[in-house]
């Protein structure tokens, strides 16, 4: 056995192999996320960028590139390609106009698949020799030019896989029919205030290995998007440990995914979430680069076949679990009684008129038993009266009230977020348009 082992070692010698070289797929998602910054896109720094922004980038790309066609309003749609491998993975982001974060993780992908020296020399040579990577950033952008997630005819494209009344669709399916790809990924956002099951933890990133029949049953090509998918969530587990989650895998016969697994390619669909005080999302952007480059590293050398569907159920499923801010135990007094009712409240963005800034605005989404929720921020109210200032209003700013709530002590369901907390008949804290600020 002996001679074997040393017949074995002389042999990777002599292809020049370096075993210590070659580093496992949780060392090198840690080298990539700490040395990430040498590789961001500097000209990308929050998510309301135009399909104007990244056409000089797509430019000076050295990869192969082509337009693939235009969008309904006439913007071109670009297809990068780089490597040789016989592994075909196609990818395309922003779908959904408004759904940012992998786009300008894409970029940042560009960027490290043109450095060299850098210590990632044999990564990059691995991948590019085993897969070929399709790439279509942007897929959406007249949606992208309105922040908004319909294309411009308001079509969902996201539920028009089998019409294809979007050109932009249209562009998607020849794509996957060319090409014929082994694995594709559908880069998408979710929703910020999602949980990571039925938990107080914002789902960072979800996967999901779409279904493809109302049976969700498991063939060969969907049981190796649960196998990649296991892989990026190890990796994801090092940095966002318990904020990465699934989505609920109903069958949706008009989606692009299901679809597209239906149709040979097995299809990974990821959603990036919300983190901690990361409103534009360039944290998890940099998740997206790690976890990305990572899988196709897993595709290439084979990795992700040592995943088991258990890995996957493990996950816990995606939930609306959250409110962006909670109060918990506030006093009513309604009709001379004392009535304790917790305050659930969303924040929504607002675009401006050119769709590059945004406000947020605040609605009372739910009042009550809000136990079995949580708060992205929580306020206990204990021994709190909810009340409107009946003067000095003056002194509050941007404290407006609606016409009924200046009638009534009263805060109903779908009210703006603003409202004084008392004590004694003292202010103790002041909720302007869903923001606390302390009295």
């Amino acid at each position: 056995m002996k001679k074997y082992l040393n017949l074995s070692i002389a042999f990777l010698c002599i292809l020049n192999i370096d075993l210590a070289a070659m580093p496992k797929q949780d060392n090198i998602s840690k080298l990539l996320f700490e040395k990430y910054e040498q590789y961001k896109e500097p000209s990308i720094t929050h998510r309301r960028f135009k399909h104007k922004d990244i056409v000089p980038l797509i430019q000076k790309l050295t990869f192969e590139k082509r337009v693939v066609g235009q969008s309904f309003e006439g913007r071109d749609i670009y297809h990068i390609t780089l490597g040789t491998g016989k592994i075909k993975i196609l990818l395309w982001s922003q779908m959904h106009g408004d759904e940012t974060t992998a786009t300008m993780a894409l970029f940042d992908i560009f960027r490290f698949f043109q450095a060299k020296n850098d210590g990632f020399d044999d990564f990059r040579k691995k991948i590019l020799e085993k897969c070929t990577l399709h790439f279509v950033p942007m897929l959406n952008p007249d949606g992208a030019e309105r922040h908004q997630r319909r294309t411009a005819t308001e079509i969902d494209m996201n539920r028009d896989a089998l019409r294809l009344q979007t050109p932009e669709g249209i562009i998607l399916k020849q794509l996957q029919n060319t090409l014929q790809p082994e694995f594709a990924f559908n880069l998408h956002d979710q929703s910020t205030r999602t949980s990571a099951g039925n938990s107080a933890k914002q789902a960072t990133v979800s996967f999901l290995a779409t279904a493809y029949n109302y049976n969700r049953d498991w063939n060969t090509v969907r049981k190796k998007s649960m196998q990649v998918i296991c892989s990026m969530n190890d990796v994801l587990q090092q940095f966002i440990a318990g904020h990465v989650a699934k989505y609920s895998d109903e069958h949706e016969p008009r989606a692009f995914g299901d679809n597209i697994q239906q149709w040979g390619s097995s299809l990974i669909l990821i959603e990036s979430g919300g983190y901690k005080d990361d409103i534009e999302k360039q944290f998890i952007r940099k998740l997206n680069f790690a976890s990305i480059l990572t899988a196709f590293q897993a595709i290439s050398d084979k990795s992700y076949k040592k995943y088991k569907l258990k890995h996957y159920n493990a996950l816990p499923t995606n939930d609306q679990s959250l409110f962006s801010l909670l109060v918990r135990n506030a006093q009513f007094i309604e009709n001379g009684k004392m009535v304790i009712k917790d305050i659930g409240i969303g924040l929504n963005e607002r675009n401006n008129a050119e769709a590059t800034q945004f406000t947020l605005d605040s609605r009372v989404e739910d009042l009550g038993d809000l136990s079995i929720f949580w708060g992205l921020t929580e306020l206990d109210a204990q021994g709190m009266v909810m009340r409107f200032p009946k003067d000095n209003l003056d002194k509050f700013s941007k404290f407006n009230l609606s016409e009924r709530q200046k009638q009534i002590d009263m805060l109903r369901r779908g009210d703006e977020a603003t409202f004084i907390l008392e004590r004694d008949g003292v202010v103790q804290y002041v909720v302007i348009d869903g923001k606390i600020i302390k009295k």
